[in-house]
């Protein structure tokens, strides 16, 4: 049950990423439907980076290399 679990996570990550790549590469943090789970996901494995515009906070996607 647990590897259940983890594909379904995988698969909402990579929705999130797939929502990022349809934005041009970035989104308002405000904006996002997605947990705060998913986002921190994302976060631990450097897929994406949250950046404070001075109007708020913006989650971008890094630029691979």
């Amino acid at each position: 049950m647990a590897k259940a679990k983890e594909n379904a996570s995988d698969l909402t990550a990579a929705n999130l990423l797939q929502s990022l790549r349809c934005r041009g590469g970035s989104a308002p943090l405000h904006s996002i439907g997605f947990s705060r789970g998913v986002i921190q996901y994302l976060l631990d494995r450097n897929l994406v980076k949250v950046q404070n515009t001075g109007c708020g906070f913006v989650l971008q996607l890094i630029e691979e290399k």
